[in-house]
């Protein structure tokens, strides 16, 4: 498999506070590849970073080969990569459709309309409501915006920031199923998740973050095998994976 994101001992700052330290990570075509850790290990600032904010103080972040390191936000959109973010962060005086719009406006807009079909056959739910302002949304259907507003870009690269944060666990296992469909269809994912098990069951690889640097690795069912990962994320634990 070749490489499609690689970073490489990448360091990123706010201000004087090192919020990672040294992170190598890669993501292999049509994969999905899951980062797990307490809160302010790290993992949100990670995918920011590959978009170019925060950017990196060192080290290197490799996209299909070329170094975008110091590439402006905009044009790594440009060169296949969206995130839907934490939070969801959808426009909430935009109707759904015009939220999708916005997705695509670094997309081809002769395939505006598949691309609108192809979302609203991962989430029906969006046809309907197609009309509707996105903050009168509930959250489940706020969060299949979000990720279906990043599609709209056509990226080759997801990045998915707590995609379950907050929701009710039919409506998780919904979009857990969506972001296999996605992968499925052939776009690589890289996921950053609170919900350990889902996530970790979900990942061809994983990786599990601690005061800004990896600590462990593996497939996700080497991870969920893991004693240690068990026990801190698991099984109600709250204590990090000690840095080796």
């Amino acid at each position: 498999m070749s490489a499609l994101l690689l970073l490489q001992g990448v360091h990123a700052h706010y201000g004087r506070i090192e919020a990672l330290k040294g992170i190598d990570v890669v993501v292999h075509r049509g994969e999905i590849v899951t980062l797990i850790g307490a809160n302010g290990a790290g993992k949100s600032t990670l995918l920011m970073t590959v978009c170019g904010k925060p950017p990196a103080s060192r080290g290197r972040v490799m996209f299909d080969g070329e170094d975008i390191t110091h590439v402006p936000t905009y044009e790594i959109v440009r060169r296949g990569i969206a995130q839907s973010p934490e939070g969801r962060r959808i426009f909430p005086r935009m109707s759904v459709l015009e939220n999708l719009q916005m997705g695509a406006t670094t997309a081809d807009p002769g395939r505006f309309a598949e691309d609108l079909e192809r979302v609203y056959g991962l989430f029906p739910v969006l046809k309907e409501r197609h009309a509707q302002r996105g903050g009168t949304l509930s959250g489940g259907e706020q969060q299949m915006l979000a990720i279906a507003r990043a599609l709209m870009a056509r990226p080759r690269l997801l990045l998915l920031d707590e995609p379950s944060l907050g929701l009710a666990p039919l409506v998780i296992r919904q979009i857990f199923r969506v972001v296999r469909e996605i992968n499925a269809q052939g776009t690589t994912v890289l996921l950053v998740e609170q919900d350990a098990f889902h996530g970790l069951k979900l990942a061809h690889r994983a990786y599990v973050l601690a005061a800004g640097r990896i600590v462990l690795s593996g497939t996700g069912g080497e991870l969920l095998a893991n004693p240690e990962v068990r026990a801190a994320y698991l099984e109600g634990g709250r204590r990090e994976v000690e840095p080796r």
